[in-house]
């Protein structure tokens, strides 16, 4: 089967969605370093996601967003997304930008990994050995053991396995839920479980300018999710999978314009090995697609011979 270019308006997409992702890390950290608890603004950040999730959908005329076949799931998964989000926002208080995201870029691995005793999708040792070789980068970054560790490399590492149980969740129930659905109730989730605590967490905006700032999180979140549902509609994963690693850009850029930090040669050693092995995980994936979708057209020709 011929390959098509991936469409340009897709990695576009791709791009401006890493682009507003690296906003809301960027405006989080900037909130944490002024005092702001991060349960509080986690907790804004879902509320404003559900407010423009009920407006871009159009709610009132589209009813399927609210079906759902297991709410307990929907819940869980809405907790792991919210998990993700909390613990990052606890990292970037101590951590650079472009720290947490090469942790993060690890993701792809540990779900590969996680795959196979949660979804029965075993990797082949090649695949595992692209995640050894991931996690000696997430090695090369934390240095555990050494003064360079922090707590806030617990705290990445916790948002990074959050995010994989929240996707390995979301393929699970992919077939089942509606995309609508899934989108929404993973935001509602945390905004109604975290209300009861909110006024022991809250820590309010000194000024209109974080208030801005707190309530732009929902914005950069929210839409950016929506752009990249657009982008999938128009290509496929494993087509748009090296982009996203894009992110590091304006997360190098961002860390260094609002608060003079530039990575250290540790990190950017250590994100370059997980980029690598992320890449690689996507190219061998593709590969055994490619193999699959071509085994039954093979069976067909050697069929067709005998008749």
């Amino acid at each position: 089967m011929r390959e098509q270019a991936t469409p340009a308006s897709a990695i576009l997409l791709v791009f401006c969605a890493g682009f507003l992702f690296s906003c809301l890390d960027s405006s989080a950290k900037y909130l944490v370093l002024s005092g702001m608890a991060a349960p509080f603004i986690s907790w804004v950040r879902f509320a404003v996601h559900v407010v423009l999730v009920l407006l871009l959908f159009r709610s009132w005329a589209n009813p399927g967003m609210f079906r759902v076949k297991s709410l307990p799931r929907q819940v869980l998964r809405g907790i792991f997304l919210f998990g993700s989000t909390i613990f990052n926002f606890a990292a970037l208080k101590t951590l650079q930008l472009a720290e947490t995201t090469s942790i993060y870029f690890f993701a792809p691995m540990v779900i590969t990994a996680l795959a196979g005793p949660l979804l029965g999708e075993w990797a082949g040792w090649r695949r595992w050995m692209a995640i050894l070789a991931g996690f000696v980068g997430v090695l090369v970054i934390t240095r555990p053991g050494v003064a360079a560790f922090q707590i806030g490399h617990l705290y990445a590492i916790a948002s990074t396995i959050s995010y994989c149980l929240y996707v390995i969740m979301t393929r699970h129930m992919g077939a089942t839920e509606t995309a609508e659905s899934l989108i929404f109730y993973s935001a509602l989730a945390p905004v109604v479980l975290m209300f009861p605590v909110v006024p022991f967490t809250a820590s309010l905006p000194p000024d209109a300018f974080h208030w801005m700032i707190l309530l732009l999180l929902g914005f950069f979140g929210g839409f950016g999710h929506w752009l990249l549902i657009k982008a999938y509609k128009q290509a496929t994963t494993t087509a748009l999978a090296p982009y996203p690693y894009l992110q590091m850009v304006w997360m190098i850029g961002f860390g260094y314009m609002i608060f003079g930090q530039l990575p250290d040669g540790w990190t950017l050693a250590g994100a370059g090995i997980i980029v690598a092995s992320g890449l690689y995980i996507v190219h061998r994936e593709h590969r055994l697609r490619l193999k699959d979708s071509a085994a039954p057209m093979a069976e067909d020709e050697e069929l067709a011979k005998r008749l």
